[in-house]
C-alpha cells in the first residue's frame, strides 16, 4: 500500500492544499511535568515535498536538574555553559517562523516549545502542528507500536543516538518525507493542528487560552522505579461519568492506559492526574475512557472496554484533550 502510494505521489499533481514548509522538531527535558524546562533542541528545515534544506541544534540550560539524565545524557556540568533559552529563542523562532512544527508526539514539544516562550515574554511563530503518530495512523503503516524507533525501522532510518535531540530530529526528518509522499500519493488530508500560544507565564504555571483549572503542578521528575507502589493521592474530584467524544474531558473522570505509548507510562500518568483525572488501574462500569494505541490488542482492558461499552481513544487524541480538561462541577 505504502508503495502503491509513493508511486502515485510522483506522478499525481502535489495537493494544493498542502503546507509550503515544515519545521521538523526534537526536544528533549527535564521531565514532562507544566514547570520542567527543556535540556536540548533540534530544528530540521523541510520543504514542501519534504527536501531537507537545513538544520540546528543547541544544548539550553535549564537553570534546575537536569532531570533523566539516564535518557537524554546531559548532565548539569554539560549544560552549565549552555545559553539559556532566552538566549536562543530569536534564532529558535527563525527556525519555525511559517512552517508547520512537526514532531513525533507533536502536542508534547508544542507544549514545551510553548512554555518556554512564555517565560521568555515571547510568542513563538508557529500556527499548526503535525504529529507524525497521528499520519502513521491516517497512512495505516503497519508499525507495531508507535515509537520512533519504529517508525524509523519501517522506512529503514538508521537510528544512531536515541534520545538525542539532533539525532531524533534527524531520523524524523528522513521518516517524513516517505510519509508526506505517501499521503500526497493517497490524497491524504494532512492531521494538522492549531497550535495555541500560550499569553503569559506566572507563578510557575502556564496560562493559555481556556486553560482549565486543576491541581497544582508536579515539580519533579522521577523514574518509574523510584515509584514502584505508584500509589497517588485520591482523587479530589467525583467521578462525572463517561466521555463523551466531541467533548472536553471532565475533572474526576476514570482513566484508563493500556498497551505501549510513545511518552513513558508514568509520566503520561502524571500529567493526567495534574490535569484532575483519576487513573484506574483497571477497567469496570465505572471507568470513564481507555486510552490505548492498539484498540485490538485483545488485552483485559481492550476486551472488558468493549464489554462494557467504554470509550476508547488513542495517546494521540488523548494529548489533544489534556490542556483542556473541563473543571469538576460542584455536587
Amino acid at each position: 500500500m505504502l508503495e502503491d502510494r509513493t508511486t502515485a505521489a510522483s506522478a499525481a499533481p502535489w495537493p494544493a492544499a498542502y503546507p509550503t514548509g515544515y519545521a521538523v522538531v526534537d526536544v528533549e527535558t527535564t521531565g514532562l511535568a507544566r514547570d520542567d524546562r527543556i535540556v536540548s533542541a533540534a530544528v530540521y528545515r523541510v520543504g514542501a515535498q519534504g527536501e531537507i534544506e537545513d538544520h540546528w541544534y543547541t544544548l539550553v540550560n535549564p537553570q534546575r536538574d537536569p532531570g533523566p539524565v539516564w535518557i537524554h545524557g546531559l548532565t548539569s556540568e554539560v549544560l552549565a555553559d549552555a545559553p539559556l533559552f532566552k538566549d536562543i529563542a530569536e534564532e529558535f523562532a527563525s527556525r519555525l517562523d511559517g512552517r508547520v512544527l512537526v514532531a513525533h508526539n507533536a502536542f508534547f514539544d508544542w507544549s514545551m516549545i510553548a512554555r518556554e516562550y512564555a517565560r521568555a515574554e515571547r510568542t513563538a511563530p508557529v500556527r499548526q502542528r503535525l504529529c507524525t503518530i497521528a499520519l502513521s495512523k491516517e497512512l495505516a503503516l503497519p508499525l507495531p507500536n508507535h515509537k520512533l524507533e519504529s517508525l524509523a525501522a519501517h522506512f529503514g532510518v538508521e537510528q544512531r543516538h536515541a534520545h538525542n535531540a539532533l539525532d531524533d530530529a534527524r531520523v524524523l526528518a528522513e521518516a517524513f518525507r516517505p510519509s508526506l509522499h505517501a499521503a500526497a500519493g493517497g490524497n491524504v488530508r494532512l492531521p494538522l493542528l492549531e497550535c495555541r500560544p500560550l499569553t503569559e507565564w506566572s507563578d510557575g504555571a502556564p496560562r493559555v487560552v481556556r486553560q482549565s483549572t486543576g491541581p497544582a503542578p508536579s515539580s519533579s521528575y522521577r523514574p518509574a522505579s523510584w515509584r514502584p507502589s505508584r500509589k497517588r493521592p485520591p482523587c479530589p474530584y467525583p467521578n462525572p461519568g463517561r466521555y463523551e467524544p466531541g467533548k472536553p474531558l471532565k475533572q474526576g473522570m476514570r482513566v484508563a492506559f493500556s498497551g505501549d505509548t510513545s511518552v513513558e507510562r508514568d509520566l503520561l500518568e502524571d500529567r493526567a492526574v495534574e490535569a484532575g483525572l483519576h487513573i484506574a488501574t483497571s477497567v469496570s462500569r465505572l471507568t470513564s475512557l481507555l486510552v490505548t494505541n492498539d484498540p485490538d490488542s485483545g488485552t483485559s482492558k481492550t476486551v472488558k472496554a468493549r464489554q462494557f461499552g467504554t470509550p476508547v481513544i488513542d495517546e494521540a487524541a488523548f494529548g489533544q484533550l489534556l490542556p483542556d480538561v473541563a473543571p469538576a462541577t460542584d455536587g
